[in-house]
C-alpha cells in the first residue's frame, strides 16, 4: 500500500509540475538573457569562476619535459651590465644582436630541437656587424629559429602573395668549431656590407602563412585606441637579412580578454590581404610537418596533428600552473657564460644535455621589461607565459575548448528544473538554505571536473544564476503562496484531522479561476523605427545598447504614466500601454493622445541628446485605437499578467506599423478620433480595410493638442485633404499637382510624399475600376 508521505509527494508533483516546468523555463530564460545582455555582471563572474576552476583543477606541478625557457631575467640584465667584457661587447639592454648570435651558437651546439624567440627584430642596430652576426650564425649552424613579428597601424601594407610554408632541413648540421672568445665579439665587415632594405614582396612571402578557413572569417589585425574605435594594423617586417635565415615568423599579439587577462589564442589573423599565424603556430607547423593551417568546423589541423577548437577558431589555454612551476627556467646570462666557457675550452657550467632535443623558448621575465600580463594563475606574469602555454598545448595535443552554448543552456534548464522539483516537493526551509548554499559549489565542481578530465569549459555563471533564480522562485512560492494557504487549512482542521490527511487536502485545494471584464479602453503601441540599424552601432558593446534602450523605455513610459496609462508590456524596444484600465478613466482617448504626444516630445529630446553624443537618429512610431476589449489577468495559474485582448488591440498594433507606409509618426483609429476630436488636431490620412474585414475605416494622424498646430502645418494639412479628395475621385494628376506645390513649401512632410508617390504610381498604372480609394492594411 502506498504510504501517506509518497502519496503527498505524488500529488504535489502532479499539481505543481506545470509550475515547476514554467519556473525552470523562466529562470533559464532570464539567465540566458542576462548572459547575452551582460546583466548581473555575468561575463565577469564567468571569467572569475573559470579562473578559479582552472587554477584549482588543472594545476600540474610536474615540469615540462619538452620545453625549456631561456629567461631574460633580472639576474641576466645585472650580470651582463656588471661584466666589463659583456658590457663592452653587448652594451646594456636591449643588447646588440651579436649577443643573440652567441646564444644561438650555444643552443645549436647543445642540440636544441628548435628555438622560439618571443621578441621582434625590426629595427637596425647602429653597428651593421652586430645585425649581421646573428644572420651569419643562423646560416652557419642551421639552427631552427623562430622569431616574432608585430603589427602596427602605421606599418606599410604588404602585397598580396601566395603563401607557402617551406619546411626546414630535417638533418641537423655538424656542431660548429669553437669560435673567438667574448672579448673579440664583433666581426669586421666591409663598409658596403650593410643591412639591405626590406623588399615588401619578399617580406610578405616570408611572413604570410597558408590558412584554410572552410569559409570562416579570420580575425583582423586591429588596434583600438579608444573604446569602439578600431583601426587596421599591418605587419611590421623584420630585418631584411633575417628573412632567408629564420625558419618561421609569427605574430606576438597579446590577445587579452575584456578584463585584460590572457586566457585564449586565435592561432591566425589577417590584415585583409594575407593570412598570418601566431609565433607558436609557426614553430609547431614545422615540428608537425605542416604545409598549412586548416580549420574545419570545430577542428583545426596542423600537419599530422588535429586539435579541437571553438567555432570561431579560438581555443582556451591550459597553463597547468605558473611559469616557474611548469618549465625549467635558465637565466640567459648562464647560456652566455656557457658559450664563453666552451669557446675557451673550459668546462661549461650547464649540463651538456640540458637543451638536447628540447624546444627552447627565449623570453623576458624581468619586471623592468614592461612585458607583464595577467593570466588565470597570476595578476602579473611575464608575457612569454602565454607563448609557452600555446607551445606546450600543441606538443601535448590538446587545448581547452568551450562547450556548445546549447549544452550550457540545457544544463541550466536541467539544474533549474531539479531545483524547482526538489524544493517544491519537499518544502523544507533547511533544504532551501542548504540548496542555495550548495548550488554554486556544485556547478563549480562540474566545471572543474570537465576542465580537468575533458579540457572542456562548461559555462558556470549562467547555470548557477538559473538554478538560484529557480530555487528562490520555488522558495518564494512555497512560503508566500502554498504555505500561507496551507497554514489556514492546518489551523482550521488541525483539531479534527490527522496531520498527514491535512497535507493531502492542502494538495487537492484548487486555486480560483482567473476572470476579467469587457470595457472600452484605448490601446497604445509604439516602436522604434530602424531599431535593428540603431543596435548595429552597439554590436561591440551590448551593455551600452542596454543602457540606451533602458533610458528610452524609462522616459517614454514616464510620459505615459503621467497621463494615467497602465504599462502592459515591453517587447524589445516596443511599448504596449492601456488607457482606461484598470482605472476606468472616461477620457481615456484624450489621455492616450496626450500621452502619445508627450512620448513623441520626449523622443525628440532624446534625439537631440543622441546627436550630441554621436549616436544614430531614431524615431518612434505610435498607434492608438479605442475599442471594447476584454481586460483582466490572462495566462495560467502559474504565470499571468494584466492585459487586453480583442480585434481593437490588433488594430492598434497594425496602426503603429502602418505609419511606415504613410510617413506619419502617430496614427489613431476612428473611435479614438471620435472620442477625442474636440481636444486634438489631426490629419485624415486614408481609408483602410483591415485584413479579414470588409468594412473600411478612416485613420488619422495625430499632430498636436487643440490650438497648438503651427500655421504652416495647418496649410499643409489643408492641401493634403484637397489632394486626398481628388485622389478618391481617381483624379491622380490633379492630386499630384496639389501635392507637388505644397511639398515645395513643406519638404519634410512624410504623408505628403507618401500620397504623392501613390498618385504618381496610379498615373502610370491606373487601378482597376471602380476605384474606391480604400487601401488594404495587411500588417
Amino acid at each position: 500500500m502506498e504510504s501517506d508521505t509518497r502519496r503527498v509527494l505524488r500529488m504535489r508533483l502532479r499539481n505543481n509540475l506545470a509550475m515547476m516546468l514554467g519556473l525552470a523555463g523562466v529562470s533559464t530564460g532570464v539567465a540566458v538573457a542576462c548572459w547575452l545582455l551582460g546583466w548581473l555582471w555575468l561575463p565577469n563572474l564567468e571569467r572569475a569562476l573559470y579562473d578559479s576552476a582552472l587554477t584549482t583543477f588543472t594545476r600540474n606541478r610536474a615540469q615540462s619535459q619538452d620545453i625549456i625557457v631561456v629567461a631574460i631575467d633580472q639576474s641576466s640584465i645585472d650580470g651582463i651590465r656588471n661584466n666589463p667584457s659583456y658590457a663592452r661587447n653587448y652594451g646594456t639592454y636591449p643588447w646588440t644582436r651579436s649577443l643573440w648570435a652567441r646564444i644561438a651558437e650555444e643552443l645549436s651546439a647543445s642540440g636544441a630541437r628548435a628555438v622560439m624567440f618571443d621578441a621582434v627584430m625590426d629595427e637596425r642596430y647602429t653597428d651593421p656587424s652586430a645585425d649581421l652576426a646573428l644572420t651569419r650564425v643562423l646560416a652557419e649552424t642551421g639552427l631552427p629559429f623562430y622569431l616574432g613579428v608585430s603589427s602596427h597601424p602605421s606599418a606599410a601594407p604588404l602585397p598580396k602573395v601566395e603563401p607557402s610554408n617551406v619546411l626546414p632541413m630535417p638533418a641537423r648540421p655538424p656542431e660548429p668549431a669553437p669560435v673567438e672568445p667574448a672579448e673579440e665579439e664583433f666581426v669586421d665587415v666591409d663598409e658596403e656590407q650593410v643591412q639591405p632594405q626590406v623588399d615588401p614582396e619578399a617580406a610578405a612571402r616570408a611572413l604570410a602563412f597558408p590558412v584554410r578557413t572552410d569559409g570562416r572569417a579570420l580575425p583582423r589585425l586591429e588596434s583600438e585606441p579608444a573604446p569602439g574605435m578600431l583601426i587596421p594594423n599591418h605587419v611590421v617586417p623584420p630585418l631584411a637579412s633575417l628573412l632567408p635565415e629564420v625558419d618561421g615568423f609569427g605574430l606576438v599579439e597579446v590577445e587579452p580578454d575584456p578584463d585584460g587577462s590572457m586566457r585564449r589564442t586565435r592561432f591566425a589573423y589577417t590584415d585583409g590581404t594575407n593570412s598570418y599565424v601566431t609565433l607558436p603556430v609557426a614553430l609547431a607547423a614545422d615540428l608537425f610537418g605542416a604545409q598549412e593551417l586548416e580549420f574545419s568546423g570545430r577542428k583545426m589541423r596542423l600537419g599530422s596533428r588535429e586539435f579541437a577548437v571553438n567555432p570561431d577558431g579560438s581555443a582556451e589555454l591550459d597553463y597547468g600552473g605558473p611559469l616557474h612551476e611548469r618549465f625549467h627556467v635558465v637565466p640567459l646570462v648562464a647560456v652566455l657564460d656557457a658559450w664563453v666557457q666552451r669557446s675557451q675550452g673550459k668546462p661549461r657550467g650547464l649540463s651538456a644535455d640540458l637543451f638536447r632535443n628540447k624546444v627552447v623558448v627565449i623570453g623576458g621575465t624581468a619586471v623592468g621589461l614592461g612585458d607583464n600580463k595577467a593570466t588565470p594563475f597570476a595578476a602579473t606574469t611575464p608575457g612569454v607565459s602565454k607563448q609557452l602555454a600555446v607551445v606546450e598545448n600543441f606538443l601535448a595535443g590538446r587545448f581547452i575548448i568551450e562547450s556548445p552554448v546549447w549544452v550550457s543552456v540545457l544544463f541550466a534548464l536541467g539544474l533549474s528544473l531539479v531545483s524547482a522539483v526538489a524544493l517544491m516537493m519537499l518544502r523544507r526551509p533547511a533544504l532551501e538554505l542548504l540548496w542555495l548554499l550548495g548550488l554554486v559549489p556544485f556547478v563549480f565542481l562540474m566545471m572543474g571536473l570537465l576542465l580537468a578530465f575533458q579540457r572542456v569549459h562548461l559555462l558556470t555563471a549562467l547555470p548557477a544564476i538559473a538554478g538560484m533564480l529557480s530555487s528562490m522562485g520555488a522558495a518564494a512560492l512555497n512560503h508566500f503562496s502554498a504555505n500561507r494557504e496551507a497554514a489556514f487549512i492546518r489551523q482550521a482542521f488541525s483539531r479534527y484531522m490527522e496531520p498527514k490527511l491535512i497535507e493531502q487536502m492542502v494538495e487537492e485545494n484548487q486555486l480560483p479561476k482567473l476572470d476579467g471584464e469587457e470595457r472600452e479602453i484605448t490601446a497604445f503601441f509604439s516602436d522604434i523605427r530602424g531599431f535593428s540599424t540603431f543596435s548595429e552601432r552597439f554590436k561591440e558593446d551590448p551593455r551600452a545598447l542596454v543602457r540606451v534602450l533602458n533610458m528610452y523605455l524609462t522616459r517614454v513610459s514616464s510620459s505615459l504614466l503621467r497621463e494615467g496609462g497602465c504599462l502592459d508590456k515591453y517587447i524589445g524596444d516596443a511599448v504596449v500601454c492601456l488607457f482606461g484600465a484598470p482605472f476606468g478613466h472616461s477620457d481615456h482617448a484624450v489621455r492616450a493622445c496626450r500621452g502619445a504626444l508627450a512620448a513623441k516630445a520626449e523622443v525628440d529630446r532624446l534625439r537631440a541628446e543622441f546627436r550630441r553624443d554621436g549616436l544614430p537618429d531614431v524615431y518612434t512610431r505610435i498607434g492608438l485605437n479605442s475599442a471594447k476589449l476584454f481586460v483582466g489577468n490572462f495566462g495560467s495559474e502559474q504565470l499571468f499578467d494584466y492585459t487586453a485582448i480583442g480585434d481593437g488591440m490588433n488594430l492598434a498594433a497594425r496602426l503603429e506599423g502602418a505609419n511606415k507606409a504613410y510617413g506619419s509618426l502617430i496614427m489613431i483609429g476612428p473611435r479614438t478620433y471620435e472620442l477625442a476630436r474636440d481636444f486634438i488636431e489631426v490629419r485624415e490620412l486614408d481609408q483602410v480595410r483591415v485584413a479579414g474585414k470588409t468594412e473600411a475605416v478612416t485613420v488619422y494622424e495625430l499632430l498636436a493638442l487643440k490650438g497648438q498646430l503651427p500655421v504652416g502645418k495647418r496649410e499643409t494639412v489643408a492641401r493634403y485633404h484637397d489632394a486626398l479628395a481628388l485622389y478618391r475621385q481617381a483624379r491622380f494628376a490633379e492630386a499630384a499637382a496639389v501635392l507637388e506645390t505644397q511639398r515645395a513649401r513643406d519638404p519634410e512632410d512624410g504623408p505628403l510624399a507618401a500620397l504623392l508617390a501613390r498618385c504618381r504610381k496610379y498615373e502610370q498604372t491606373p487601378p482597376p475600376l471602380p476605384f474606391d480609394g480604400v487601401a488594404n492594411l495587411d500588417k
